[in-house]
C-alpha cells in the first residue's frame, strides 16, 4: 500500500496550532461535555468489539436495516477506510482472489481520503463535478463504470463545494451500482445539516452504503464515534479489518453517542441547523460584498472563488494566515486551484471577525468593491 501524503491535513499542521481563527474548520461548532453524563463505568473494551448490540440495532434502524448491519467506527474517516478495504483490499465481498485490484469511480471534488484510501489499494476513475454549479453527471458516472467496478463513491452533502445532489440524481446512482453488481458508498456526514435530510444510500437497498458520524452535524468531534451502515456481508469484512485497527469503539465515546442520538439529539440537531443557517447568510453577504462568488451550500462549508489580485489559492490563503492568522483551506488541496474552502460552522462572533479580516487582507492585495 502507498497512500499519498494528506495534503488537507498537513496544511492545518502548519498553520492551525498558530492561528487565531479556523475558517478552514469543516464541521459545527463543538458542544461543551457538561452537558453530557461522562461517566460509562468500567473502561474496558467495547463487547462486542463491533459495538453494543441494542445500541447497533437502534442506529441500525435509521437505515431499516439489522444490528448486523452496523458496525461503530473512530469516526468517519475510519468506516470509509474499512469500508475501501473490505470492498477493494481483498477478503471482502467483491474479492476475486485478485487482492488489491478492485475499481473504484468517485465524484470529484471530494474530501482527500474518499480517493486516496482507493488509489492505495485499488483503482480509481474521478468524475469530476463542474463549476459554478457543481452539479452531477449521471451519464458521466456511468461511462466510468467497468465491469470490474466495486464500488460508486459520493460524498453528499459534498465536500467542499457544499452542493446537495438531489434525490433523483442519488437514486440514480444508486440503481446504476445496482445495475452493475457494484456499490454505492455515501459519506453523509453533513446530512443531518440540511432542513430536510434526504433518506440515507443504506436505505435504498441492499446495495447501498453509508459512513456518517457524530462529527460534522452533531459538534462531536472529539468523540471519535462513527458507523458504517449497509449489507451485512460489507459490514462483517469491515469488522474483519477492524480487528486490526481500533478493535472496538471507544467506550466513552459510545457512552455518549447514546445520549446525543437519545434525548438530546432533537435539540442538538436544532441548534446546530439554525447556527449553520444564520452563519451561511453572513458568509453570503461577504462573498456578494467582495464581488466573488459561490454555489450557495448546505452543510457548514463553502468552495468560493479566489479574489483578483492573487495568482492562486495557496498563495491566497498563505497571504491571508500569515497577515491575519486566520486559516482558510486552499481550493488546490481540492484540485481546484481558482477556489478556496470557507467553513462556517464555528460560533458567531469568530466568524464575524474572521470573515473582517479576510476582508481586511482582500483590500490590501486584491479587489474589494
Amino acid at each position: 500500500m502507498d497512500i499519498a501524503p494528506f495534503g488537507l491535513e498537513r496544511w492545518f499542521a502548519e498553520y492551525e496550532h498558530e492561528a487565531d481563527i479556523m475558517l478552514a474548520e469543516s464541521g459545527i461548532r463543538s458542544l461543551d461535555a457538561s452537558r453530557f453524563d461522562l461517566d460509562p463505568g468500567k473502561l474496558g473494551y467495547v463487547i462486542p468489539t463491533n459495538g453494543d448490540p441494542e445500541f447497533r440495532a437502534e442506529v441500525a434502524d435509521r437505515y431499516d436495516r439489522g444490528a448486523d448491519e452496523v458496525l461503530f467506527t473512530c469516526g468517519t474517516q475510519e468506516a470509509n477506510f474499512l469500508a475501501f478495504l473490505s470492498l477493494l483490499g481483498g477478503g471482502g465481498p467483491s474479492d476475486d482472489g485478485d487482492h488489491g485490484d478492485g475499481h473504484a469511480v468517485v465524484v470529484a471534488p471530494t474530501y482527500q481520503a474518499l480517493h486516496a484510501v482507493p488509489e492505495a489499494v485499488g483503482d480509481v476513475t474521478k468524475v469530476w463535478l463542474e463549476p459554478p454549479e457543481w452539479e452531477l453527471d449521471v451519464d458521466a458516472v456511468a461511462d466510468a463504470v467497468r465491469p470490474e467496478t466495486n464500488v460508486v463513491v459520493l460524498n453528499n452533502p459534498n465536500n467542499p463545494t457544499g452542493q446537495y445532489h438531489p434525490e433523483e440524481k442519488v437514486r440514480a446512482l444508486y440503481d446504476l451500482a445496482e445495475d452493475e453488481d457494484a456499490y454505492l458508498l455515501c459519506d453523509e456526514v453533513y446530512r443531518l445539516l440540511a432542513d430536510e435530510p434526504l433518506a440515507p444510500v443504506a436505505s435504498m437497498g441492499e446495495r447501498g452504503v453509508s459512513t456518517t458520524s457524530l462529527t460534522k452535524a452533531y459538534g462531536l468531534a472529539g468523540l471519535r464515534f462513527g458507523w458504517l451502515a449497509g449489507p451485512e456481508e460489507v459490514v462483517e469484512a469491515a469488522w474483519q479489518w477492524k480487528d486490526y485497527t481500533t478493535i472496538s469503539p471507544g467506550i466513552v465515546g459510545q457512552h455518549v453517542a447514546r445520549q446525543a442520538l437519545g434525548e438530546q439529539e432533537d435539540a442538538i440537531l436544532t441548534e446546530n441547523r439554525d447556527l449553520a443557517a444564520r452563519n451561511c447568510e453572513r458568509v453570503r453577504e461577504f462573498v456578494a460584498d467582495h464581488d466573488l462568488s459561490w454555489d450557495d451550500p448546505v452543510g457548514v462549508n463553502g468552495f468560493v472563488t479566489i479574489p483578483d489580485g492573487f495568482s492562486g489559492s495557496r498563495e491566497f490563503c498563505r497571504t491571508v494566515v500569515e497577515e491575519e492568522s486566520v486559516v482558510l483551506a486552499p481550493g488546490d488541496l481540492f484540485s481546484y486551484d481558482d477556489y478556496f474552502r470557507i467553513g462556517f460552522g464555528l460560533p458567531t462572533d469568530e466568524l464575524a471577525e474572521g470573515l473582517a479580516r479576510v476582508g481586511d487582507c482582500i483590500a490590501r492585495h486584491g479587489r474589494s468593491d
